[in-house]
């Protein structure tokens, strides 16, 4: 339905295919195809180039046409989560302009290599998505500010996330860490890290040093309260939950 001239919201409605309307006009600034059940989009989707938002979260998709790479307007919103992919398009890469990303519960595995190149991204969720690595090229997503990858079977990060200065959130709850990633010490502006459910004993000494930390969250990991790090950092202002 149209909520506003150049919005079309189809939340909720009941859908098994794309509505022709859809495709009747290339002016779209605003799709939402949430909550549907949806199993497939056509290749059409590639030509809607105004769109700034695009919702198709909540559906039974099995896979994304590459021609979502034509869409270069799209700057604000991608919603991918709770489908049914197990693999992303290349062409995603070529969302250089795209600000958030969520491609969360899906049977995924892993992310394309392309993923560096979206070099706006500020924000991305991969949570429940079966990853067990991350590529070494989301160390080039400089304009990160918040990465959202719990529940996933993560056993460390690549060392190019050393480079995600302007990181303020990060959470690894629910993974297989056997110990804190050592690439998130070079991060200044870290600010909240969660790493509950993971297989921590203890923690780097350098993690005090970590100026900007504000709340880390150890619980249910084997981490002992009392130890000389944890201290630190409550004596430092973070507050630290184990």
């Amino acid at each position: 339905m149209l909520t506003s001239p150049r919005t079309l919201n189809f939340w909720k409605a009941g859908l098994s295919s794309v509505p022709p309307e859809v495709w009747r006009r290339a002016d779209w600034e605003v799709l939402i195809l949430a909550d549907n059940a949806l199993t497939s989009v056509p290749a059409a989707l590639g030509g809607l180039r105004a769109l700034h938002t695009l919702d198709l979260g909540h559906n039974a998709l099995t896979q994304i046409p590459e021609e979502i790479g034509g869409l270069t307007g799209l700057t604000r919103y991608l919603y991918l989560h709770d489908n049914r992919l197990t693999a992303l398009p290349e062409a995603l890469g070529r969302l250089d302009r795209l600000g958030y990303l969520n491609v969360g519960d899906n049977p995924l595995g892993r992310l394309p290599d392309t993923l560096g190149q979206m070099a706006s991204l500020v924000e991305l969720r991969a949570q429940r998505a079966g990853l067990a690595e991350l590529p070494p090229a989301v160390g080039r997503l400089g304009r990160l500010r918040e990465v959202w990858l719990g529940g996933n079977a993560l056993t460390g990060l690549p060392a190019g996330v050393s480079a995600l200065h302007e990181l303020r959130v990060l959470e690894l709850r629910d993974n297989a860490l056997p110990q804190v990633p050592g690439a998130l010490r070079a991060l200044p502006r870290l600010a909240r890290l969660d790493l509950r459910g993971n297989r921590i004993t203890e923690l780097p000494r350098w993690i005090t040093g970590l100026p900007s930390l504000e709340k880390l969250d150890l619980r249910w990991n084997a981490v002992d309260d009392g130890a000389e790090p944890v201290r630190a950092l409550r004596a430092n202002g973070c507050v630290v939950l184990t």
